[in-house]
């Protein structure tokens, strides 16, 4: 039976800005108040998706949300007309104007933890959204990242949705951030790698200092038995809180695996060698092999790895069974990591090719290739019940590229976040993104 990995990318929402707001990400924080270029943003990443869609890979895309999210504000007590609501914002608390418009659901890969079928007891593919209830501005996400999902995936024989954990800290959930999957073919039992930064409930399991560890153990394992994993097809392993210090906000800004290839930098994990032995045990009895490439700490530092977004690439598998990586242009300007990735393309091993793309406009906000996209693992039959209006091609390109250049500014300030008239030309192109894209009503707003 044929399966594939679908790479679902985010589409950059028009708001897009840099507002800074999130605590523990570098580059978001150290670029805060600069002015950004939706229009170029989406662009970036529309130019990504169809170069990956052009080499064979299958491709979809993700919408955007609708921002500024008014109906938060109105929960925190403004009041009067959309615009009033706005325009009181940015009067009395901008910095809660600048959160309800951030357009982080950009990156999807924190959009949800996905199971695919050959590893659930009920044989669908499930669904959980993240809360990220570790910020507010993302903690606001969930509920529209359920309807989306539930418009792209909405053949309930197939696919199997459950709601985001518990809005407590004690259930810290990022989703696939810290979420990867090995096994030997997709459509194949696997084993599903879950890294968390914490324990909720367990002091004996070690916490950063300086930075948040956002993933707990505790909604990993909920996630974990939502979705009917085996005990035999699970690994958990802690990220090392000394990383998470230093700018390591999830597990995919310090490792990142697919099917039977792991690259993970030396300090990425607590006790590397038992995690290792697990996950080749595991992956052994299914039929398949680990190879883990790891990247030694006097090659390339956590600095590097962090401002270059190294491990937040696409590692992709190839019809030849070798690996491809997919890397920021960051990387390419770091001389540490570039020298190392060409040593690594040319030692003959698992990854025998890198490709280099400029997402700049995402990578000031600290966003890299991977964070941009959420992986599905589908077999044929599932693929053909995705809602096939999501699944780029050509034409689906153009029609996302005019839509863009249509709706979206090439200029964004924060003093701009207090203009009314970006919300109604959020709504207008998310209006018609929803024909496009045939979800439905998945936005609460309406245009009249």
């Amino acid at each position: 039976m044929n399966a594939y990995e679908v790479n679902f990318d985010g589409l950059v929402g028009p708001t897009h800005n840099y507002g800074g707001l999130s605590y523990g990400n570098v580059a978001s924080q150290s670029n805060g108040q600069q002015v950004s270029n939706p229009r170029e943003a989406a662009r970036q990443g529309l130019a990504k998706m169809k170069a990956l869609m052009e080499m064979g890979f299958k491709q979809g895309v993700f919408a955007p949300q609708e921002r500024p999210a008014v109906a938060a504000l109105r929960s925190l007590g403004f009041s009067g007309t959309d615009a009033q609501v706005i325009e009181k914002a940015a009067r009395e608390a901008l910095p809660l104007l600048m959160a309800v418009s951030s357009a982080s659901s950009m990156w999807t890969a924190n959009a949800a933890t996905i199971s695919p079928s050959a590893d659930t007891a009920d044989g669908r593919v499930h669904f959980t959204a993240a809360n990220l209830n570790n910020k507010f501005h993302r903690g606001i996400e969930h509920p529209t990242t359920s309807r989306v999902l539930s418009a792209m995936f909405p053949d309930e024989s197939c696919f199997a949705h459950h709601a985001a954990l518990p809005p407590a800290s004690q259930f810290g959930d990022e989703g696939a951030a810290n979420h990867t999957r090995f096994c030997r073919g997709y459509g194949e039992a696997g084993v599903e790698f879950f890294v968390f930064g914490r324990s909720a409930f367990d002091s004996r399991y070690p916490a950063p200092q300086r930075y948040p560890a956002r993933q707990t153990l505790e909604a990993s394992q909920a996630v974990a038995r939502l979705h009917g994993l085996s005990e035999d097809g699970v690994v958990y392993a802690q990220q090392n809180p000394a990383v998470i210090d230093q700018g390591v906000f999830h597990n995919d800004v310090i490792a990142v695996g697919n099917a039977g290839v792991l690259f993970y930098h030396q300090d990425a994990f607590l006790e590397t060698d038992q995690v290792l032995a697990e996950i080749h045990s595991k992956l052994d009895r299914r039929g398949g092999r680990l190879q883990a490439i790891c990247v030694p700490r006097d090659q390339v530092g956590v600095e590097d790895a962090v401002r270059s977004y190294l491990f937040n690439s696409q590692l992709l598998l190839r019809s030849d069974g070798h690996s491809l990586l997919i890397v920021p242009e960051e990387c390419r300007q770091n001389p540490r990591v570039w020298g190392y990735l060409n040593q690594l393309i040319a030692s003959d091993g698992p990854i025998r090719e890198v490709k280099v793309f400029d997402l700049k406009q995402s990578m000031q906000n600290g966003g890299g290739p991977a964070c941009l996209r959420l992986r599905v693992a589908l077999k044929e039959h599932e693929l053909a019940a995705v809602n096939q209006k999501v699944i780029l091609t050509p034409e689906l390109y153009t029609q996302l590229v005019t839509w863009v250049d249509t709706h979206y500014r090439d200029r964004l300030s924060v003093s701009d976040l207090a203009d009314p008239h970006l919300l109604i030309e959020c709504r207008t192109a998310l209006d018609v993104l929803t024909q496009i894209l045939g979800l439905g009503s998945v936005y609460p707003f309406q245009i009249d």
